[in-house]
């Protein structure tokens, strides 16, 4: 804005008297009127952040409890783990990977395991060594005290099923047993223990 004269115009304060009584006219707020708009927006983020959990447990991750002791050394009984029930919709399932899965022969009944052959792998094994498509499988999570001396036949894993075995390979239950689990029974993968302290830790 320009003054008449030309030259830029200047905003001067007010009188310190005229500030005195507009301030004077303002009412003093007490602590509890300050204090309640921040109490209302911690109780909001709490609200909103219990609901995400709650979203997220029931659409992503959900908390399982082990029994039994077939996944040592890695998974000890009553350990508690969440799996992941989303992730095999956007990637595949693959050798290695632990998963939970409904038992065929009880599906009211979970097992946990490892994945070792795919759908049309090759599998055999020889007094407890396994072999996927010719090739001696290396496994790293079975300490030499946990393997056994169990065969089995060569055969190919059906189309849409999943040759399951437990880490601890002299006590397990698994597809040596009762066969491949088929693609529809599975609905998690392991990712990560969060009890006991001992445990805590991603799930390999």
């Amino acid at each position: 804005m320009q003054s008449e004269s030309g030259d830029p115009s200047i905003h001067t304060p007010a009188d310190p008297a005229a500030i005195r009584q507009a301030s004077a006219a303002v009412p003093p707020q007490n602590s509890s009127t300050r204090k309640a708009p921040g109490l209302m927006l911690w109780v909001r983020d709490l609200l909103i952040s219990a609901a995400a959990s709650v979203l997220i447990i029931t659409f992503l991750y959900q908390p399982v409890r082990v029994e039994g002791t077939s996944m040592l050394p890695r998974l000890e009984d009553s350990d508690r783990l969440f799996i992941n029930k989303f992730v095999y919709h956007l990637t595949s399932i693959a050798q290695g990977d632990v998963v939970v899965f409904h038992y065929p022969r009880d599906p009211e009944k979970s097992y946990i395991k490892r994945v070792i052959a795919l759908p049309g792998d090759t599998l055999s094994i020889d007094r407890g060594h396994v072999y996927v498509n010719g090739r001696l499988l290396r496994e790293p999570y079975v300490p030499a005290e946990y393997r056994d001396t169990r065969s089995l036949a060569q055969m190919v894993v059906p189309p849409g099923c999943y040759f399951m075995m437990g880490d601890h390979r002299s006590i397990s239950s698994d597809s040596r047993d009762f066969g491949p689990v088929e693609r529809s029974l599975i609905y998690g993968k392991a990712v990560f223990v969060y009890w006991p302290a001992r445990d805590l830790g991603v799930v390999h």
